[in-house]
């Protein structure tokens, strides 16, 4: 599946490597408690990409940015190139998600209050703190073979960020920094396209459009940034805004079906309705990066209507040098 035209390594060295990486490939796929059996995608998607990956590290620590609608499995993705950049090229790579950077509650109430109510969700740009993911991405760049850096955490069940003293802490230097989110290395709309709203919560609820013209201001300024310091950018790229509701809804099943006595009255699970309307927040933004970003984003990862990787394009910008 992996073009044969951009791999990094000959066929034979993916398939050595992929037997010796198996057993820590299949041990992080249990530990994310991943039903699909990927193995067949090991040789042909996952190492070719880390691969490629590895590749394209040059002295500095290289940033990679993995995007990709609610649900497509950017986590999923980042947990296991990690595994292989680790197991298979001996590089040490530290993790962040823009989920993790969202702002405090009290700081959302309060845009909530000055700015627009739906601001108060968190999710679209606007809602996370950007100068603490500048923060943290600047840290990791530099970091020395002494240095300590927290990592930011928020948690959803609280839908509040974790005080600092239970923030990880990456310790040391590092080769490869994997940056994923939902909107990670998306570009502002063009503002004639925020007059008209696209769905029943812009229409219903930000009729004068003030709510998503202050998201694309934000993206366009605060956001590009942060987004400054991808090397690369990765894209899973959804069929439909359909995949989207129906994926989104199977992680909330899932964790319910997972969540133990004792947490399931901290987690805040969504019905169908709550998460149709929960989903129209992040509509806009999803539809004009399915339609913008795949011309040049590095790597496009297209997922089918049943959750797989069908098709991998490399874009001209990302070829091997």
């Amino acid at each position: 599946m992996w073009p044969p035209e951009h791999s990094a390594l000959a066929d034979e060295k993916i398939h050595a490597l992929a037997e010796e990486a198996l057993p820590a490939f299949l041990d992080r796929l249990r530990q994310l408690r991943v039903n699909d059996d990927l193995r067949p995608w090991l040789e042909s998607v996952y190492l070719p990409l880390a691969a490629w990956i590895a590749r394209h590290k040059r002295g500095a620590p290289l940033i990679a940015g993995i995007n990709g609608a609610q649900g497509t499995g950017k986590s999923t993705l980042a947990a296991l190139l990690t595994t292989l950049l680790s197991t298979c090229f001996d590089l040490k790579v530290a993790g962040l998600s823009i989920d993790d950077l969202y702002l405090t509650r009290a700081e959302r109430e309060h845009l909530a209050a000055t700015i627009h109510p739906l601001l108060r969700t968190r999710g679209v740009p606007g809602t996370h703190d950007v100068e603490l993911g500048i923060k943290t991405l600047g840290a990791l760049q530099a970091a020395g073979p002494e240095d300590t850096i927290p990592l930011p955490v928020f948690d959803k069940a609280l839908d509040d960020r974790k005080p600092l003293s239970q923030w990880p802490v990456w310790r040391g230097e590092v080769d490869i920094i994997l940056f994923e989110g939902w909107c990670v290395g998306a570009r502002p709309q063009p503002r004639p396209a925020l007059d008209t709203p696209i769905n029943e919560l812009e229409r219903r609820e930000d009729p004068d459009g003030r709510w998503r013209r202050y998201v694309n201001e934000q993206l366009e300024g605060p956001y590009q940034r942060l987004f400054a310091f991808l090397d690369h950018l990765i894209m899973l790229k959804v069929p439909s805004m359909e995949c989207v509701f129906r994926w989104r809804l199977e992680q909330e099943r899932k964790l319910a079906e997972f969540a133990t006595d004792h947490s399931k009255g901290r987690l805040k699970l969504m019905n169908e309705r709550e998460l149709h309307r929960f989903i129209q927040h992040y509509e806009r933004l999803t539809r004009w990066m399915l339609e913008e970003m795949p011309r040049r984003a590095d790597i496009v990862l297209e997922l089918g209507t049943d959750h797989q990787i069908h098709r991998i394009e490399v874009n001209r910008n990302g070829c091997p040098p």
